[in-house]
């Protein structure tokens, strides 16, 4: 398998490089501790909209800040080697912050993706995106697929 893994600084040449060849770089994030269909929905789209998609991956301490001490469920090198397995995935970058604000503002990507689970006014790095010519886009949600209604229903199954 190739490797989808960079650093920010090597995807920034990256993008640098796809920009000039006139490639549309989209550009999702999060923290994807319990991959499922809908994840691979929010991807399956995402890439529909551009040439490459890149994911940015919050890393293990930063899942701990946002969702407490019992997250990341799977560490992060397991979280990576399942994406870097997604056909529509291309590029994979991890970040350490609560959000990917900083990855956003260095790559600029020409669309960022969410799950329409967002709202439009929230979505770290849209007004960043936007004001560089950009678009945001909201992707539809698959009905009862996020990572809290799974763990819920495995909390009944375990009961």
């Amino acid at each position: 398998m190739i490797n989808k893994i960079y650093s920010l600084s090597r995807l920034v040449k990256i993008r640098e490089s796809l920009q000039k060849e006139g490639k549309k770089v989209v550009f999702s994030n999060g923290c994807f501790d319990l991959l499922h269909s809908g994840h691979v929905h929010v991807f399956r789209e995402a890439k529909k909209l551009g040439d490459v998609l890149i994911v940015a991956v919050n890393d293990d301490r930063s899942i701990k800040r946002i969702k407490g001490d019992s997250r990341p469920i799977f560490p992060l090198a397991e979280r990576l080697e399942i994406l870097e397995a997604i056909e529509y995935i291309d590029y994979l970058v991890t970040f350490s912050e609560e959000t990917p604000q900083n990855v956003i503002n260095a790559l600029l990507p020409d669309v960022l993706v969410k799950g329409e689970d967002w709202k439009r006014k929230e979505v770290v790095g849209g007004k960043e995106v936007e004001e560089a010519g950009g678009e945001v886009v909201l992707v539809p949600l698959c009905p009862g697929q996020s990572t809290t209604s799974i763990l819920e229903r495995i909390g009944r199954f375990l009961g």
